[in-house]
C-alpha cells in the first residue's frame, strides 16, 4: 500500500528544502502527514467584515474593507517601517510593515479597494495592524470556498521566515487540492456506519477549510473519535497480549506473616482497603503476572495495602522490594512497618544512598541468600550489584517519579516477572486513568481511615498576616507543629529563593528562640543540613518548618496541624492538594491556610475556591484537567501516551472517549489479539500510530 502521507514535506509545492527545515525545527512537521494532521486550534469567521468604527483593542483577528489613502516609510534604515493609512466610511487605521516593504509598495495602489485581515492593537490612542494580510476585493473573497479561516500554532521564527497564517493555509490547500483523493480510509466501513462518522476525506478537508459550522463539527467528531478509538484499541490489545503471554508466580497461601501483620493493625481497615487487597490477592493467585495501579488520595492507606500484599508474597516464599522516590519516604515506610511485624520472624531492611558500605554488604548478602523478606529503598535498589534470591513482588511508590528505564530495571532482578503494584497519591481523573494506564488493572482507595478528619481550608490575603501569625502561636501553644511553604518553583529562580529566605527571616523574627524553634528545608541545602533540619521537625524539636515543595510527598507528622502556603495562587490544584495532605494525619483538627496576593487571575481564584470547597482529591483532579488540560497533571504528561493526540482533549472529550473505549472493547471481545482478517486494518493503524511517537509508553511497566 503506497502511502502518499509519508512523503517528505519539502516536496510539497510551495515549500522546498529551506522552508521544510524551519517547519521541522519549529513544529516538527517532517512529512505530508505531519502537515495534514496539524489542525487549527481555532477559527475566524471570514464572512464578517467589520467597520473601522467598531474596532476594539481586545479584538483578535478581524477583516476590514476599505481603501489606501497614503503610504509612508518612517525611521532610519535599521528601524524603518512602512505605514499604510487605510480608511473606510467610518474611520481610519494604520497598517504597519517592518518587512517586505519594497514588495508591498509595488503591490498596493491608492484608491483601490482591499480586504485587510489581521490582529488589531492600540498604540498612543490609535488602532493599528502589524503585518496584516491585504488582498484586492474579488467576487469570491472566501478562501478555498470556506467561510472560516483556521488559526494554526506558530512561532516568531516562522513569522520572521514569512510563514504566516495565510501561508500555512496555502500549504494545507496545496496538499488537499492535489493529494486528498489518494488518502486511504483509516477505519472499516462497519465502524464508520455504527458510529455515524463522516468519511476521512470529508473530515480532513473540513477540519482545515470548513464549508460551515455543521461540517466543522462532523470533521472534529470523526477525527477525535478515531484518535481515542485507536488509543483505547492499542492499550486494550496490549493488555490482552500481556495477559495471554505473561506468566506470573502463583501465591495461594495466606499464612503467619499476613495474619500476624493483620492482627497488629490497631484499627479496622476501610472497605476500600479490603476491596483492593482482595483484588490484589486474586491477581497474585491467577498464574498471570500482576500489573496493577493503586490510586489513593493522601492518607487513604496505600502503604498498609502494599505491606499486607508483601506479607502474602512472604507467606509464599518470595521476596518483596518496595521502592520510594526519596530517602525520607523510604525511611518512613521502613520505620512504619515495625509496629505491624511485632511477634513475627519476618526480616526487613532499608537500602538508600546513605547506607554505609559494611551495612550495604550485609544487605546484599541477605537478599542473595533469601533471609531478607522485604527490602525498602530508593533508586539504590536498582543498582546492578543488588541481587535477589527470589523476587516475587515489586511495589513502586509515587510511580511518576521514576522513569520507564528505572522501573524496567527491577524486572531484570527476577527470572520470572514479579507481580508489580505501582502506587500514586496524585489522584488521576477517571478518563485520564483509562487512557494513560488503560493497559493496567486499576484499584482506587476512595475512603479515609477512621478517625481522620477533613482539613479545614481557609483563604486569606497577605494583608491579614498578623491574624495568621496569631493563629500559628495559638496552635504551637497547644503543642502542635506548623508547615509554612513558599513557592520555589525552580531551585534556580533567584526571586523565589529570596522570598523563601525573607520569609524565614520574618518568621524567626516573630517566633523568636528559644521559645520557638524554626527549621528550614529546601533543595539548595546540602543533604546533611536538610536531613538535620527535617529531623528536628520530625522529632518534634522544631515548632515550625519553613520549606519549599520538597515536603510535598513523604513527610508524615501526625502532630502537624497547620499548613500555610504562601503565594498559593502560584501553585496548581494538584500541588496545593498534595501539600494540604501533609496535615490532618493525626486525630486533631487541622487547618490549611492559603495566603495569596490581593490581585489574582480568574483561574487562580477558581483554584483557591475549589480548595476551600472540597477535600476530595479526585474531584479536584477532574477540575484541574478541565482547567489546565492533562498535559500539566503531574505524572500524566500527554506526550507519554501510547498514541499521539492531535485534536482530542482528554479533559473535554470524555464522552467521546467513553464511547470509543466501549467500541474498542466490543471488537476485542470477539478477537482479543486482532488476528482476524477483517481486523488487519486495525493492526496496521495501531502500528503506524505507535511509530509516530518516539516516546516509550510509560504505562508499560514490565
Amino acid at each position: 500500500m503506497v502511502d502518499i502521507l509519508s512523503t517528505e514535506i519539502q516536496y510539497l509545492n510551495g515549500i522546498g528544502p529551506k522552508r521544510a527545515k524551519i517547519l521541522a525545527s519549529e513544529l516538527n512537521i517532517l512529512t505530508f502527514r505531519d502537515l495534514l494532521y496539524t489542525f487549527p486550534y481555532r477559527y475566524i469567521d471570514r464572512s464578517r467584515i467589520y467597520a473601522i468604527a467598531e474596532l476594539d483593542a481586545d479584538m483578535t483577528y478581524i477583516q476590514l474593507r476599505g481603501k489606501v489613502r497614503t503610504m509612508n516609510i518612517i525611521g532610519a534604515k535599521r528601524g524603518r517601517r512602512l505605514v499604510i493609512y487605510f480608511y473606510d466610511d467610518t474611520g481610519s487605521i494604520e497598517l504597519v510593515f517592518f518587512k517586505g516593504i519594497k514588495w508591498i509598495q509595488e503591490k498596493i495602489k491608492a484608491n483601490t479597494e482591499y480586504i485587510v485581515f489581521g490582529k488589531t492593537s492600540a498604540f498612543n490612542g490609535k488602532y493599528n495592524m502589524v503585518h496584516p494580510e491585504i488582498d484586492e476585493v474579488t467576487e469570491s473573497q472566501m478562501p478555498y470556498g470556506s467561510s472560516m479561516t483556521g488559526i494554526y500554532s506558530s512561532t516568531d521564527k516562522l513569522k520572521n521566515a514569512g510563514i504566516t497564517i495565510k501561508t500555512f493555509s496555502k500549504f494545507e490547500y496545496s496538499f488537499i487540492s492535489k493529494y486528498l483523493e489518494q488518502i486511504h480510509e483509516s477505519l472499516p466501513a462497519m465502524v464508520i456506519k455504527e458510529n455515524n462518522l463522516c468519511p476521512l476525506k470529508f473530515a480532513l478537508k473540513n477540519i482545515h477549510f470548513p464549508t460551515n459550522m455543521q461540517a466543522l463539527g462532523q470533521a472534529q467528531y470523526r477525527l477525535k473519535f478515531e484518535e481515542l478509538f485507536y488509543l483505547q484499541l492499542s492499550l486494550l490489545k496490549q493488555k490482552n497480549v500481556r495477559m495471554n503471554e505473561s506468566v506470573g508466580h502463583v501465591f495461594t497461601r495466606i499464612g503467619d506473616y499476613f495474619n500476624t501483620c493483620f492482627n497488629n493493625i490497631p484499627y479496622e481497615l476501610t472497605n476500600a482497603q479490603k476491596r483492593v487487597i482482595h483484588e490484589i490477592r486474586e491477581d497474585m493467585r491467577s498464574s498471570k503476572q500482576m500489573n496493577r495501579l493503586l490510586q489513593g488520595d493522601v492518607g487513604s492507606g496505600k502503604t498498609l495495602v502494599a505491606i499486607l500484599s508483601a506479607m502474602i508474597a512472604a507467606d509464599n516464599g518470595f521476596q518483596t522490594c518496595i521502592m520510594a522516590p526519596t530517602e525520607v519516604l523510604a525511611t518512613q515506610h521502613y520505620e512504619g512497618i515495625f509496629a505491624l511485624i511485632k511477634n513475627s520472624s519476618i526480616k526487613v531492611e532499608l537500602l538508600t544512598g546513605s547506607v554505609k558500605t559494611a551495612k550495604r554488604r550485609e544487605i546484599h548478602a541477605g537478599l542473595e541468600d533469601g533471609s531478607i523478606n522485604i527490602l525498602f529503598g530508593t533508586h539504590a535498589v536498582i543498582e546492578d550489584n543488588v541481587k535477589f534470591k527470589n523476587l516475587g513482588f515489586v511495589v513502586i511508590d509515587e510511580q511518576h517519579r521514576f522513569g520507564v528505564a528505572q522501573r524496567a530495571k527491577l524486572r531484570t532482578k527476577a527470572d520470572i516477572s514479579p507481580h508489580i503494584l505501582v502506587m500514586t497519591a496524585t489522584p488521576i481523573p477517571r478518563t485520564l486513568a483509562m487512557t494513560v494506564f488503560g493497559n493496567l488493572e486499576i484499584s482506587v482507595l476512595d475512603e479515609l481511615p477512621p478517625g481522620r478528619k477533613p482539613v479545614q481550608t481557609i483563604h486569606v490575603t497577605e494583608n491579614q498576616k498578623d491574624r495568621v501569625y496569631s493563629f500559628i502561636k495559638k496552635e504551637i501553644d497547644t503543642g502542635r507543629q506548623v508547615f509554612i511553604v513558599y513557592p520555589l518553583i525552580k531551585e534556580s529562580e533567584k526571586m523565589d529563593y529570596k522570598n523563601l529566605q525573607d520569609g524565614y527571616e520574618e518568621i524567626t523574627s516573630i517566633f523568636k528562640p528559644p521559645k520557638y524553634v524554626t527549621a528550614i528545608v529546601h533543595g539548595k541545602q546540602k543533604n546533611e543540613d536538610k536531613a538535620y533540619d527535617m529531623k528536628l521537625f520530625v522529632e518534634g524539636k522544631a515548632n515550625i518548618l519553613v520549606s519549599t515543595t520538597v515536603i510535598e510527598v513523604g513527610v508524615d507528622i501526625p502532630n502537624a496541624s497547620l499548613m500555610i502556603i504562601a503565594s498559593a495562587e502560584r501553585f496548581g490544584l494538584s500541588q496545593l492538594h498534595q501539600l494540604r495532605g501533609r496535615v490532618g494525619r493525626g486525630s486533631d483538627k487541622s487547618y490549611c491556610i492559603l495566603m495569596t496576593g490581593y490581585k489574582m487571575s480568574k483561574e487562580s481564584k477558581r483554584r483557591i475556591e475549589l480548595m476551600c470547597y472540597t477535600n476530595d482529591g479526585f474531584e479536584l483532579a477532574e477540575e484541574d484537567m478541565k482547567m489546565r488540560g492533562p498535559g500539566d497533571i503531574e505524572g500524566t504528561r500527554q506526550s507519554g501516551l501510547a498514541i499521539p493526540l492531535h485534536i482530542a482533549q482528554l479533559g473535554k472529550d470524555s464522552a467521546i472517549l467513553s464511547l470509543a473505549r466501549k467500541r474498542a472493547i466490543g471488537i476485542l471481545h470477539n478477537d482479543p489479539l486482532l488476528k482476524a482478517k477483517e481486523n488487519q486494518l486495525f493492526n496496521y493503524q495501531i502500528e503506524r500510530l505507535r511509530n509516530e511517537t518516539d516516546i516509550t509508553d510509560y504505562s508499560k511497566i514490565s
